[in-house]
């Protein structure tokens, strides 16, 4: 499939999408502050791009599977945010009823299939989702993401080398932020080019600029295009930045200031405005009615969760088993 072309409508979709995910999570950071969201909250702030990149070159039935800072992948999939915000809010009108909280979103009828708390735990199942559309011939493609600290997994491994050995529709993308929690990657291997793991499986393999999605998104069309091709898998590894810490209980004491405000000259959200600016695509005051609505949406997702009923105790024993396989467990 040749490489779609970025029109201004792009530009434009682009960047009111990276906006609102962008202002629903810093929603969500305050909302944690006010003990409204509950447990853990790992935020994307910063890779917005490689999402974006990445939506642009699927097609419908293609999937989408990564680990734990997992709000806003759903909502780029057609999921409503505000069920994704009741989700975090542990409502029962939430994703999976408020039982799944911040590091379980999914989405059967959108095709995302987590959100894992294991570091790791997505990638073999990544390539299962693959396995199954190659086995059905779906003609469908699974993009499979991780954290530069998963790559040090066991299963990272085995996963490579079975889904070179059977050929499999997916593309491995390493979201490389620079850290796993607060280790860098200078301190966890003897090398710092991770794409370069996939050399040892002969698997094509690329870094590529995971701030900019003019940048990301041409080399992940190309590789969900050899995927759908029957070529195989790819290894892409995006590099990029998280504006926040691992999550809101870590003060970031392994990196200064300077580093982050060096990053955020970078800023995904930045550079698709200056070339809408640049391209004359919107006036400002084009941009304030983009910015409005992405502040509206966001509130009447924080209403819906503040309306939203939490989940009755009974609950606990309905959820856990799709009844219509176990009909022999009884429920409360």
């Amino acid at each position: 499939m040749a490489k779609k072309k970025i029109t201004k409508k792009v530009y434009l979709q682009w960047y009111e999408d990276m906006l609102f995910w962008r202002k629903f999570e810093d929603k969500a950071s305050a909302l944690y502050i006010q003990q409204k969201i509950r447990g853990f909250l790992h935020l994307y702030n910063g890779q917005e791009a490689v999402l974006a990149g990445s939506v642009f070159a699927m097609e419908e039935n293609d999937r989408m599977i990564t680990a734990y800072r997992n709000h806003v992948q759903p909502i780029a999939l057609g999921v409503d945010p505000k069920k994704i915000m009741a989700e975090l809010m542990g409502k029962v009108t939430g994703t999976s009823k408020g039982n799944g909280g911040s590091m379980h979103m999914f989405s059967k009828e959108h095709n995302f299939f987590g959100g894992h708390g294991i570091v790791g735990g997505q990638i073999p199942l990544g390539a299962g989702l693959a396995f199954a559309d190659k086995y059905n011939e779906t003609g469908a493609v699974t993009l499979c993401y991780m954290g530069d600290g998963a790559v040090r997994q066991g299963a990272f491994h085995e996963t490579m080398n079975l889904a070179m050995l059977w050929n499999l529709p997916v593309v491995f993308i390493v979201e490389n932020n620079g850290y796993a929690m607060g280790t860098s990657v200078e301190r966890t291997a003897n090398h710092t080019d991770i794409y370069k793991l996939g050399l040892g499986y002969e698997m094509p393999c690329e870094a590529v600029d995971g701030m900019d999605p003019t940048e990301f998104y041409p080399v992940i069309q190309e590789a969900v295009d050899r995927a759908r091709d029957g070529k195989g898998p790819t290894l892409l590894e995006a590099r990029t930045y998280r504006y926040k810490g691992h999550s809101m209980s870590d003060a970031q004491h392994y990196r200064t200031k300077d580093e982050v405000a060096e990053f955020q000259k970078k800023d995904p959200i930045g550079i698709v405005q200056k070339i809408i600016k640049d391209k004359k695509y919107a006036s400002d005051e084009d941009l304030k009615e983009i910015e409005q609505r992405v502040k509206d949406k966001v509130n009447d997702c924080v209403k819906f969760g503040d309306e939203s009923e939490f989940p009755p105790a009974d609950q606990l024993f309905t959820t856990v088993y799709a009844q219509e396989d176990y009909p022999y467990i009884k429920t409360q």
